[in-house]
């Protein structure tokens, strides 16, 4: 298959779903439909939010808060929709059975090397914090109590809201075959982004600050994504492409900023832009020490065709 060739073959012994014409089209242009279908379905399922009062206000009503907020309520639907609704209907159509049993099977990989536990749930606070004691001058106050013993049940919940609404579509479904056709920096530099792109929306509710977010503010999200995702995508690759862990790392990020960075770097405004430096400067190191593969086996060509593997999910 060509680097041109917009259609994707099922995997041998695949019996795809039917599906009809709309079907036939996913089959033919399966990374398109997922893309498609992740931002459609998700951004749908988010505009009663966003036109709430808990967003830009058109809409007479607030959605009820959950732990003093409305991002469960408003958000989480419409999370799960999108990238993993997704990913299961196009899985679904192009591979089968055959194709769901291995997309599955990367969300209950856990056997792998306890290193790469301890990259995401060590390596990650570790640097979060130190980036943000550098961007605080050294102004750095002492956790609490209740933050420290908070973090380990935020860090679970994020692996159910946020970890499994977002993974088993970004990485599980759509990154192997994005490497397949256009090697892993081509992969990231379509991944990355549009991952970021997802979130767009939400910046007009109060997960994004609204009204005091800024155009500034959603192209430093969209940016840190496309950074983050690199190492995101080379932790994918040398874990075996282990769902698990690549959720722990996500989420270890995200846990960490919210339960410690307020309360441990008050002066510093911002939290993203300064993980945006830290993100520029872990991507570039990955893809240099890794002469751009990152982290993807040396008997993988980096562009090309490779015959697909038994059972493999291919978009």
């Amino acid at each position: 298959m060509s680097r041109t060739d917009t259609s994707t073959p099922a995997p041998p012994g695949a019996t795809p779903t039917s599906g009809g014409k709309a079907g036939d089209l996913v089959r033919r242009h399966p990374l398109v439909a997922f893309f498609t279908l992740a931002l459609g379905l998700s951004w749908l399922a988010w505009l009663p939010w966003i036109l709430s009062d808990n967003g830009v206000g058109l809409l007479p009503f607030s959605f009820p808060e959950v732990l003093g907020s409305t991002q469960i309520t408003g958000m989480l639907f419409g999370a799960y929709l999108g990238p993993l609704g997704a990913a299961f209907v196009v899985t679904a159509l192009t591979g089968g059975r055959a194709g769901l049993r291995v997309w599955v099977g990367r969300l209950l990989r856990w056997r792998v090397p306890g290193r790469w536990y301890a990259v995401a749930l060590l390596a990650v606070p570790t640097a979060v914090l130190a980036l943000g004691a550098v961007a605080a001058g050294g102004d750095v106050r002492g956790p609490t109590l209740s933050a420290v013993a908070l973090y380990v049940p935020m860090l679970a919940f994020q692996m159910l809201t946020t970890g499994l609404a977002e993974e088993p579509g970004w990485r599980d479904f759509a990154l192997p075959p994005l490497q397949d056709r256009f090697g892993p920096l081509g992969a990231a530099a379509i991944l990355g982004p549009l991952w970021g792109v997802w979130h767009l929306p939400l910046f007009f509710t109060e997960w994004g600050s609204w009204p005091e977010v800024t155009v500034l503010d959603a192209v430093v999200f969209v940016a840190f994504s496309a950074m983050f995702n690199v190492v995101v995508m080379w932790l994918f690759n040398r874990s075996g492409q282990s769902l698990p862990v690549v959720m722990l790392f996500h989420v270890s990020v995200n846990s960490t900023v919210s339960v410690f960075w307020a309360e441990m770097f008050p002066t510093v405004d911002g939290a993203v832009h300064v993980l945006l430096v830290g993100a520029t400067i872990a991507a570039a190191a990955t893809v240099a020490l890794t002469r751009g593969r990152l982290g993807l086996p040396r008997s993988t060509p980096l562009l090309g065709a490779r015959a697909p593997r038994a059972g493999a999910v291919t978009g």
